[in-house]
């Protein structure tokens, strides 16, 4: 349904209060003209620079710029129509002001008006959000965001005289992932694209993403990643890797009418240390797509129903800028309160019922990544079949596995490999997971340094000699998370 269809459905059906967050306050302007001006009835605004007036001409009413008198003066008019307020947020708190829209609202099928709350965030209380209904324009689709782009080539070729120039691919990619946005925002991001030398390029990408992700401003929420890893700097987990890239074209393709469903996401589970992190940053490097973090402790709220907002918030957010991968790390903490949610007033209880109805419903291309260390905390519900794709166990590297690692943190380190004994470095880091190893590696180079001496395989078996992994330290909890994961969970290597 249109936008123009919708709002003159809620016209036709005598809606008293209709709430819109949006920042498009001209988008909606032209809405609500058009579509009183469709059904004959007047169109009038107020704001608190100029009070009310009648758009496009007509009668001001005298003494209208405080929203009180405004109310009172459409209360007491005969005059019916929509009435659009723009930014009277703050005054929804005054008695007088939600006294005065009740009176209006239940005054409708006498004097039939039509009161409408344009903000870019607005709470209405409780006792006219019974009364109300929210209303959100549409965001344009992909045929709409190519039209965008072709309009701003054609600006920029009547500006400059110069034909934008770029790669296809890059083009469509820009039009991917300025999905999600405004038509005002995503031709500020177009123009990102474009203006500074007239070309669409992949470099030009990264900037797009980086611009969005300021628009929405998602940074206190989700953390945008930057410097993804791929698949050649994450060593072993073979499985893994295949069924990531099984399901890469189906996930892009974007097409809902196929024949298979985009993948949804997977759970990570496994020892600290063995690489549940990196693998979470390598899905969005293996698919060349926007990585974003989830903090849980930025969500939570001191304030009743807080917390749950700012959850819904941030996986709007994330729908905003699909497709994208968004990692959920460590989520045992932020869903894994007492059973009867006592403990922590059963906000962590409420948080986990936004997640699964949001995993349930969720139409963008939102590719989850939740990683998790202790599985006793995590409730059944999440781990019903269903809720991810797969659920899969990273248990320490085996010994292919340990030489990859050591491959890869050697060269991190400009040390060719070759001058390594990585069959014995392999050997002697049996039991120790990829953070272990890496640390090994480093405090190897650290002794070297301090005796002036070119860093060997010897440096690295002695340093490996002194540490204590946690497979050792942690040995029964290694042991019960092994067993768990073996019935219930598939091997990511």
């Amino acid at each position: 349904m249109s936008d123009i269809k919708q709002m003159e459905s809620l016209l036709s059906t005598q809606i008293p209060l209709v709430v819109i967050e949006s920042h498009e306050e001209q988008k909606v302007i032209n809405l609500l003209e058009r579509v009183a001006s469709l059904n004959r009835q007047g169109f009038y605004v107020w704001n608190l620079s100029h009070g009310l007036r009648r758009w496009n001409g007509g009668d001001q009413p005298y003494n209208t710029q405080e929203l009180v008198e405004a109310l009172r003066h459409i209360e007491k008019s005969p005059q019916n129509g929509v009435f659009l307020f723009l930014d009277a947020h703050p005054f929804m708190d005054n008695p007088l002001v939600i006294r005065t829209i009740k009176n209006i609202a239940q005054k409708y099928e006498l004097v039939p008006r039509m009161q409408v709350f344009l903000s870019a965030r607005i709470s209405l209380p409780e006792e006219l959000s019974r009364m109300a209904v929210s209303f959100k324009p549409k965001l344009p689709d992909r045929n709409a965001i190519r039209a965008l782009v072709q309009e701003e080539i054609g600006k920029y070729l009547g500006a400059s005289g110069t034909k934008v120039t770029g790669q296809r691919e890059a083009l469509e990619m820009l039009i991917q992932h300025v999905g999600g946005l405004s038509e005002e925002d995503a031709r500020r991001l177009i123009r990102v694209a474009i203006r500074d030398d007239g070309k669409i390029t992949l470099s030009d990408i990264g900037k797009v993403l980086k611009t969005k992700h300021e628009f929405l401003r998602s940074s206190e929420i989700l953390n945008l990643e930057t410097g993804i890893a791929n698949l050649e700097e994450l060593g072993g987990l073979k499985n893994l890797k295949r069924w990531l890239a099984v399901r890469r074209e189906i996930f892009l393709s974007g097409d809902p009418s196929g024949p298979l469903p985009a993948p949804k996401g997977v759970l990570l589970l496994g020892v600290q240390g063995a690489g549940k992190s990196l693998a979470a940053k390598t899905v969005a490097g293996a698919w060349y797509l926007p990585l974003f973090r989830l903090d849980f402790g930025t969500l939570y709220d001191k304030f009743h129903g807080e917390t749950e907002r700012n959850l819904r918030e941030a996986l709007s957010i994330a729908g905003a800028m699909s497709p994208c991968v968004l990692w959920m790390d460590e989520i045992e903490k932020g869903i894994s309160g007492d059973a009867d949610g006592t403990s922590d007033g059963g906000v962590s209880q409420r948080v986990l019922g936004t997640l699964l109805t949001w995993m349930a419903e969720r139409r963008g291309r939102v590719f989850l990544v939740a990683t998790a260390n202790d599985i006793q905390r995590l409730p059944p519900e999440l781990l019903r079949k269903g809720r991810f794709d797969e659920i899969f166990f990273i248990d320490l590297p085996q010994d292919e596995a340990r030489r990859q690692i050591l491959r890869i943190h050697l060269q991190r380190r400009k040390l060719d490999p070759a001058g390594f004994d990585l069959e014995r470095l392999s050997a002697a880091s049996n039991g120790f997971s990829g953070a272990e190893i890496e640390q090994a590696i480093v405090s190897a180079l650290y002794e070297a340094l301090a005796a002036k001496q070119a860093l060997g395989s010897e440096h690295v078996l002695a340093e490996i000699g002194r540490t204590r992994p946690l497979s050792v330290i942690m040995a029964e909890k290694v042991q019960a998370l092994r067993e768990w994961a073996l019935q219930r969970a598939v091997l990511a290597d």
